[in-house]
This record gives C-alpha cells, structure tokens and sequence, in this order.
C-alpha cells in the first residue's frame, strides 16, 4: 500500500490507475501459448528458416507478459509493473522484423529482377528496416522503462512516442515497397507443398504481409493514442481498449500467420540449393545448367 495524506492508495490504483481485471491476462496467456506452440510445430515441419522461429518466440513472449499482468492483478509491484508493459509492449515489433526479412528474401531471390532502385536492393531492405525496427524497439523500452516512475513519467511518454511515430514512418515507407514487389511479377515466391502454383503462392506471402503489417500499424496508433494521451488519460484508463486495440489485434495478426504460414515458401531445404525458383541458374560445374520452370520441377541439362 501507498499512503496519501490520510488514506491508503493501492498499488494496481497507482500504476494502473484502475482495479485490473481478473480472468483476462489468465485467459490471454494462455492463448497466446498455445499459439505459440502451434506456430512451433508449423515452423519445425516445415523446415523453415530461422527467421521464421521469431513468430514462435514472440508469440511465448506475449504469453509471458500476460503472466506478469496476472500477477499484477493481485500484487502490483514496481518490478512486476515494469516487466508487464515491457513484455506487452515490445514482442509485436518482432512481427514487423520477420515481414522485413521476408521481403528481403523475396527481392534476394529474384535475381532476375536486378532492381536498380537502392531501396529495393536485398541489402538496403533487410538492414535498413531491420535497424528501424530496433531503433525504434530500444526507444520504446527505455521510455517504458522511464515512465514507470513519477520523475520519469513525462520524459518517458515523450520518448516512447517518438519510437512509435518513428515505427509508424518507416511502416509506412514498408508498406510502399511491399505493394512495389507485389505488383511486379519479376519478384517471385517459391511454391510450397500447398500452393497450386508460383503465382498462388506469392499471393499467399503477400496477404499475409500486408494484413498483419496493416494490424501492427493500427496497434501501433493506438498506442500513440494512449501515449499521448498520458497517464491516467481516459485512454490509458480504459482496460477495454487495451484487450480490444492490443490483445486482440495482435493475437488476429497471428491468425494470419498461422492461417497463411509462410514457412514452406522460405524453407531450409531450398536456401541450401542455392536456386531461385522460375529462372535459369547456373550451378559450380560449368557443363550443367539448371532450369527451373513455373511449377518449380528442376531440369538439367548438360
């Protein structure tokens, strides 16, 4: 307990400035779990490269932070207070780096492409946005980290609002480059055991790109919204709008992941052939030539 004057202030009043919910972290935790367990399994079979392992991850991430805000439901502490919003606040952004990977990987193997624009090189699009995202990552922790003091309550909301606006930036400028590639049929997508073809198959990739992008882009301007809005704003008073614009958006994001798993379409298996699906490499021997035609069946020819 905290003491003001005469009264007795509890602690979930003091850094929630509400009395927290029971039930719901139990029931969000637990969810999250499982589909972490389910993205695991998909990740595993599919022989997926390790990128893809970060769905997992970030999925038992959130499972995690939802076990802190149970127990802050009882017992609230600076410690458990802190770990809360870090751990709720920082796991979806790792969704933005596997859909900057896979993109990445996209303009890395279409060679055929040959984009002459530097924003579209392989190497531009993996590390420049790989950067962002963790420019801004760091800024939202720190100033996570800040606000959950009085004296570094307002420092704090300022510098986790300039890594949201940053993030919202370059979402933006993602976002561009994705429907770029989309619209090009020179990037290609390679087909995995489930899709009817190529074409079927970058469709597939691209959705679910854009749609989770487009959900982390608005839990990302919800939370500009509670930050803004301050400490003990109508916004960030509001449980309903945490399960609502958090919970529940990111827990959709990862529907779609699992829905439309990409897994199969960047698999081990095939960055170790070191082919590109739908054109003509040439391997080590310089008597064979490989061929790769729309469906992805290999020919050689000597």
């Amino acid at each position: 307990m905290v003491f003001y004057g005469y009264y007795k202030l509890d602690d979930r009043i003091k850094y929630f400035t509400y009395m927290p919910a029971n039930v719901y972290p139990q029931v969000s935790l637990g969810v999250y779990f499982v589909v972490g367990i389910v993205l695991m399994y998909q990740t595993i079979r599919s022989k997926a490269q390790w990128w893809v392992y970060i769905l997992a991850v970030t999925a038992f991430t959130e499972s995690l932070g939802y076990i802190f805000r149970a127990i802050c439901v009882y017992d609230t502490t600076f410690a458990m207070y802190v770990l809360m919003t870090l751990f709720l606040l920082l796991p979806p952004n790792a969704l933005a780096l596997v859909n900057y990977k896979t993109i990445g990987k996209i303009i890395e193997d279409s060679v055929q492409a040959r984009p002459k624009r530097f924003w579209l090189r392989p190497k531009f699009v993996n590390w420049f946005y790989f950067a962002s995202d963790i420019f801004s990552i760091a800024m939202q922790g720190a100033g996570g980290g800040m606000m959950t003091t009085a004296k570094g309550r307002e420092p704090g909301k300022k510098i986790v609002l300039v890594g949201l606006i940053v993030q919202l930036f370059f979402f933006a400028c993602y976002l561009l480059t994705t429907v770029y590639v989309w619209r090009k049929p020179e990037y290609i997508v390679n087909q995995g055991p489930r899709d009817k073809s190529p074409a079927a198959a970058k469709r597939k990739v691209m959705i679910a790109i854009v749609l989770t992008t487009i959900i982390i882009y608005l839990r990302s301007i919800y939370r500009i919204a509670e930050f803004a809005d301050g400490y003990g704003g109508k916004i960030y008073s509001a449980e309903w709008a945490f399960y609502v614009f958090d919970t529940l958006l990111i827990f959709i994001a990862f529907l779609v992941y699992i829905v439309l798993f990409i897994g199969p379409n960047f698999s081990k298996v095939r960055a170790s052939q070191h082919t590109v699906y739908g054109y003509p490499q040439k391997m080590e021997s310089d008597d064979t030539t490989v061929h790769y035609s729309s469906s992805g069946l290999v020919h050689n020819q000597k």
